[in-house]
């Protein structure tokens, strides 16, 4: 895998959060990832004809490996969007 990760883009679970906003672990292919750490958070605006949509960028480190997860606000779903294995 190179620097910028595999690509991914599939659709995650996320069952817990910390403090309501940070994922604390979540669900890929079946299986539950605890996340050890928040390395990076980040919201993005982006304007279109409906308005504004906002999502946000977590990249997480879980005993997998690393992981950048996306939260989009507007349809309440999360996706894992990269991954960097061990």
């Amino acid at each position: 895998m190179g620097a910028l990760g595999q690509r991914l883009h599939e659709p995650v679970a996320v069952p817990a959060k910390l403090n309501g906003f940070f994922p604390k672990a979540f669900v890929w292919r079946g299986q539950r990832h605890d996340v050890r750490a928040v390395e990076d958070c980040r919201t993005e605006v982006r304007r279109n004809w409906k308005g504004q949509a906002e999502r946000h960028r977590f990249r997480v480190r879980t005993e997998a490996g690393v992981f950048e997860l996306t939260q989009d606000l507007a349809r309440d779903t999360w996706h894992v969007e990269r991954m960097w294995g061990k």
